[in-house]
């Protein structure tokens, strides 16, 4: 089973180049940018009593973060966080996600889902009642561009015709596509165009999980973020045919950053001593 860290690369904390470096000098096997355009300033409480923090609106652009990691590695792949594809151009994304994958020699990986801020939403012009259709509509399109010397597609959300677009991604037939996601329908979702479920760890995960695997006519993976720093609960995950477990770093400085690592290194190295 494979390590991961999540960061939001906010501008006044370690940079995402730097972070990404020292994820891969410290032996992780990917990295995963959270994304915000915005947050609305009147929704700074996304739960009573509970305030946002403010790194959910201090973030880079994504796939400005995605390329200083590229950039500053070798190795480590590379992952949005999710990518909030209802917030976004396709075709302007489709463009973003091929161009990071060509120039880091295919390390992408596409991380997409709806969000949960429906006024953020609105904000770009998505009604969020519809927001799942626009989600499936946009990442199908972005295949067609991916995978077509010349594409076309024609939604009810998403409509284009004959057109070009390179570079293509280095990963054929384009990066994997990562589902976030743990509501009641989100499987769905990852069955009909995904190639993996990306959800934060919850209880009745392993369940969850085994749902996914019966209902699968083809090998779908599962990546789990936000994964607690405990041995036992990273074997649970290995044995129900987890991929890859991350957990959520704080964004900062460097020694921040560092502790987070020494406290999830160290679960790693219980859990796999050598």
């Amino acid at each position: 089973m494979e390590f991961g860290i999540g960061y939001f690369p906010t501008y006044d904390g370690m940079k995402p180049g730097e972070v990404a470096r020292l994820a891969e000098e410290r032996g992780a096997d990917a990295i995963y940018f959270a994304e915000h355009t915005h947050i609305p300033a009147a929704e700074t409480d996304r739960y009573p009593g509970q305030p946002l923090p403010n790194k959910y609106w201090k973030t880079y652009d994504l796939f400005v973060a995605l390329t200083a990691a590229a950039a500053a590695t070798s190795r480590l792949r590379v992952a949005s966080g999710i990518c909030l594809v209802i917030e976004r151009d396709p075709i302007t994304t489709a463009k973003a996600v091929a161009s990071v994958d060509h120039l880091s020699g295919g390390r992408l990986e596409f991380g997409v889902g709806a969000g949960w801020n429906r006024t953020e939403m609105r904000n770009h012009g998505t009604d969020p009642r519809v927001r799942m259709r626009v989600l499936k509509e946009r990442v199908e399109a972005m295949k067609e561009i991916w995978t077509n010397e010349e594409a076309s597609y024609a939604g009810r959300y998403v409509t284009f015709e004959n057109i070009w677009s390179w570079p293509k991604p280095a990963q054929k037939p384009h990066p994997p596509i990562l589902v976030g996601g743990t509501g009641p329908t989100v499987l769905d979702r990852v069955l009909a165009f995904g190639d993996a479920w990306f959800p934060n760890y919850h209880d009745g995960i392993l369940d969850r999980i085994a749902e996914l695997q019966a209902r699968a006519e083809r090998p779908i993976e599962v990546q789990v973020m936000s994964v607690p720093a405990d041995p036992k609960i990273f074997a649970q995950l290995r044995d129900a045919g987890v991929r890859r477990v991350a957990r959520w770093f704080p964004s900062g400085p460097r020694s921040r950053v560092e502790r987070a690592f020494d406290e999830w290194e160290t679960a790693i190295a219980e859990y796999n001593p050598e």
